[in-house]
């Protein structure tokens, strides 16, 4: 019986996960997942950091909206560090005999540091310290956002790196892009956690179990997801690699193919970005929600994300051309924050939870697809590299674009609300709407960039895609 139901559900993941056709002989499904684990856990910590402590910032705790998008843009001041940390995990001396271990390992450490202390910043920001609380509170924050996002873009460029040594070339970007279905599940499992945990008034206390109860899991989850997962090599690793990392970066980003690609993705990465810290609030001030309501609401999203995945591994499949796919999703994004803004007016929830829920699907399309054509511009000993590298853009454009969200809807909000702007605009939703219309201006500038990649595909009738190691040599 217990085979019975082993063959059930593996032909049950087969058929329904996205992307569950990476899994091999060499890395079958089971092993697979487990490693997985690693981006379950950075899912927990983008929900809590990007959805639920923002709102609970700026509604609960009075935060203004600037200091809370500074805060979480933070993490994200590490991103360029990617491709670095991807070049070295793919050249690391180690006594040990791991490359790619001992950055995952350390990156979880930061990431349990920063939520270590972060319940304890958040509590002296709401002024229950001693004088001077509240500026040791900000630091406080502070330090622990920064030590979170470090954390979270070392584990996870590191273990990306990590599943590609593992599975056959031919399989790498279908078992990358699988491992960003299990962010997406873990963002969305975690979202309705917290969702029911916070639900029925704000405690601060519980909070701070909450964030607690995330770096605890966090660590277990990573322990679980790296053991026996990479080999290792008798008497250390050596570097193999000859080629510098500045001249690697140059040859890669000089590929105007690649170029074109890395602009529509920072468009684009900024355009569907901008919301993430404001969606919640949005919920909480326009339309009355509470924690546990507008926590669903990441949780919509993450399901709109998965959705998009799933569509995008079929259409892969029938080989569709991923520009037009991540244009497609573009449309769908651009459609989403059109509904968004139609909520407010209209006073409906229903229609900000088909909003959220379309934000995820074209994000989904957008990002899985952008990301395996970035994987197939390099070859397989640079796939290090090229993970880092569409992270760090990625990571980039969406961290400066949470910075000026809050910037500017906290000064769209002052203008309307003092009547400066006519007495229609004195509405708390005018500095919300402000943001939806300059995200949909950035998709449609993300259309434009990326127009030119789908056509030249479509008239060539393939991807013809440099070989990265002939413009080395």
């Amino acid at each position: 019986m217990s085979s019975r139901t082993a063959k059930f559900w593996t032909t049950m993941g087969t058929r329904f996960l996205p992307f569950a056709d990476a899994a091999t002989t060499e890395l079958p499904l089971g092993r697979l997942l487990r490693l997985s684990l690693f981006q379950v856990s950075i899912g927990m910590a983008f929900v809590l950091l990007n959805f639920t402590l923002n709102r609970v910032m700026i509604v609960e705790l009075g935060v203004p909206a600037t200091l809370v998008a500074a805060l979480v843009a933070l993490p994200l001041l590490f991103a360029p560090a990617r491709a670095l940390i991807g070049y070295k995990s793919d050249n690391h001396v180690s006594v040990l005999g791991w490359r790619r271990v001992p950055y995952i390992w350390f990156g979880t450490l930061l990431q349990f540091g920063g939520l270590a202390i972060m319940p304890f910043a958040l509590l002296l920001m709401t002024g229950r310290g001693a004088v001077g609380g509240l500026w040791v509170g900000i630091i406080g924050a502070s330090v622990a956002f920064l030590l979170v996002g470090a954390g979270m873009a070392t584990a996870q460029t590191a273990g990306l790196a990590l599943a590609t040594d593992l599975s056959p070339e031919a399989k790498r970007p279908r078992v990358v892009a699988l491992l960003y279905v299990m962010l997406l599940i873990g963002m969305f499992t975690c979202s309705l956690i917290f969702g029911r945990i916070l639900s029925g008034g704000f405690d601060p206390y519980r909070l701070v179990g909450v964030i607690q109860g995330t770096a605890m899991v966090t660590m277990l989850l990573n322990v679980i997801a790296l053991w026996k997962q990479e080999a290792r090599v008798i008497g250390g690793t050596r570097r193999v690699d000859t080629v510098e990392f500045s001249v690697q970066w140059r040859q890669l980003i000089g590929e105007p193919r690649m170029r074109r690609l890395l602009l529509a993705l920072a468009l684009g990465a900024a355009g569907f970005s901008m919301q993430d810290i404001l969606l919640e609030p949005y919920g909480g001030h326009v339309l009355g929600l509470n924690v546990g309501q507008t926590t669903a609401l990441s949780a919509l999203w993450s399901a709109g994300m998965i959705a998009g995945f799933a569509y995008a591994a079929r259409a892969l499949d029938r080989a569709v051309d991923p520009h037009r796919l991540a244009g497609m999703g573009v449309l769908l994004g651009i459609a989403a924050f059109a509904v968004v803004v139609m909520s407010a007016p209209l006073a409906s929830v229903p229609l900000l939870c088909l909003g959220a829920t379309g934000i995820g699907l074209g994000g989904g399309l957008f990002t899985v697809c952008t990301l395996i054509a970035a994987m197939d511009h390099v070859p397989a000993d640079k796939a290090g590299l090229a993970l880092g590298a569409w992270g760090a853009v990625q990571a980039t454009a969406g961290g400066v674009a949470i910075l000026l969200s809050g910037a500017l809807r906290d000064g769209f909000d002052a203008l309307s609300m003092s009547g400066r702007l006519g007495a229609g605009l004195i509405d708390p939703s005018s500095g919300y709407s402000f943001v939806w219309h300059i995200e949909i201006a950035l998709l449609f500038a993300t259309l434009v960039a990326i127009g030119p990649l789908a056509r030249r595909t479509a008239e060539n009738g393939s991807r013809p895609l440099p070989l990265f190691n002939e413009r080395l040599a």
